[in-house]
């Protein structure tokens, strides 16, 4: 017997285009696809908000520019009086609005836990009828910060993978000032504190003299890149470690790298990873938060946090080990369809289902 779900509401303030983001996109686009009835409340403006519109996923675009919005709050509001619905909340800003038009309306609302942090404020998270946590590790900090475990339910993120098949062939080493040939290690993500990017640059340091025509792309806008590029600066590796900024097609340059690295001491999942895993280029990664249980069995190389000594020397290995690279792509090429975004959409679906059963 199939349970009808109400209309749902997503609230995502989708201000900047990151993982969180482009997560809601795939979710948004998987669950269309299945023809099931969708509002998208988020920034007027945003990227997240012309990709959705692009695909055809109906979008109530509001001036959502700082943590609270009283126009995001009055775009949810009227989203969810049109009809009965089921509010979707999917990070911390987008939960208070979520929480507050809930108890202005008596519709369920569900929340999206991305991140391995614990909660400044469980207020809302508690009241939510469920929060989704992207990964073990998310669900037991959750847990540690008083959420009921009954509540939660673990919906892994998820890649388009057929997205890994049509990546554009041509070489993006040039076209991004890189060299064209030559060993290449790639980092997808915000230059932000919990991705440690400080320890990966000291991992390409302790490699500059032993592996001396290894370059190192890192593709990600941020707040600490001041004080990344000093110490890039500093450690003098300022022609071989590449702050590109955000790139339009981060794809094809991990399709390009000879070994994809992430260096973050706090991780809900790490979808990057993901996509280098799809693509068939290896990974080298700390145990950080939910990596390891994508890398399970196998999938790639996986060191402590905070050891630049020991990222080093796993990105050394890769290099300097065709046969052990190439074990771990086969691995993770298998491992990764586990992983897959029409999974979690169905995953989500579920859990929409079981509120709608249970209230």
């Amino acid at each position: 017997m199939t349970t009808e779900l109400p209309r749902i509401v997503h609230l995502a303030s989708g201000r900047e285009w990151r993982g969180g983001q482009r997560q809601v996109l795939l979710l948004a686009r998987a669950l269309a696809r299945r023809g099931i009835n969708q509002t998208v409340v988020t920034t007027s403006g945003s990227r997240l908000a012309g990709e959705l519109m692009a695909g055809g996923v109906p979008v109530h675009a509001a001036g959502w520019h700082r943590g609270f919005s009283i126009r995001a709050f009055v775009a949810g509001l009227t989203e969810a009086r049109r009809e009965p619905c089921l509010l979707h909340a999917h990070d911390a800003h987008a939960l208070t609005l979520a929480g507050l038009i809930a108890a202005a309306t008596d519709r369920p609302f569900v929340v999206t836990r991305r991140v391995d942090f614990h909660l400044r404020r469980p207020g809302f998270w508690r009241r939510a009828n469920r929060v989704i946590a992207i990964s073990d590790a998310v669900r037991r900090i959750l847990i540690d910060d008083g959420i009921e475990p009954g509540k939660i339910v673990v919906v892994n993120s998820g890649i388009d993978l057929s997205s890994t098949e049509r990546i554009r062939q041509a070489p993006i080493r040039v076209e991004l000032g890189l060299p064209a040939s030559g060993p290449l290690a790639v980092a997808i993500g915000a230059l932000v504190d919990h991705k440690d990017h400080q320890t990966l640059i000291r991992a390409a340091f302790k490699l500059r003299s032993t592996h001396p025509d290894l370059h190192w792309a890192v593709a990600g806008e941020g707040d600490l890149r001041v004080a990344l590029e000093r110490e890039v600066r500093d450690l003098g590796l300022g022609s071989v470690v590449h702050l590109l900024g955000q790139i339009a097609e981060p794809l094809r340059l991990i399709r390009d790298a000879s070994v994809f690295v992430m260096s973050s001491k706090e991780e809900g999942l790490g979808t990057s990873v993901l996509d280098a895993m799809a693509i068939g280029t290896p990974v080298v990664a700390t145990r950080a938060g939910g990596i390891p249980e994508m890398m399970d069995g196998g999938a790639g190389i996986l060191v402590p946090r905070r050891d630049p000594d020991l990222l080093a020397a796993g990105v050394a290995e890769v290099l300097d080990r065709p046969d052990l690279a190439a074990r771990l792509v086969a691995t993770a090429s298998k491992r990764v369809a586990s992983f897959s975004a029409d999974g979690m959409a169905e995953g989500v679906l579920q859990v929409y289902r079981s509120i709608v059963i249970e209230r």
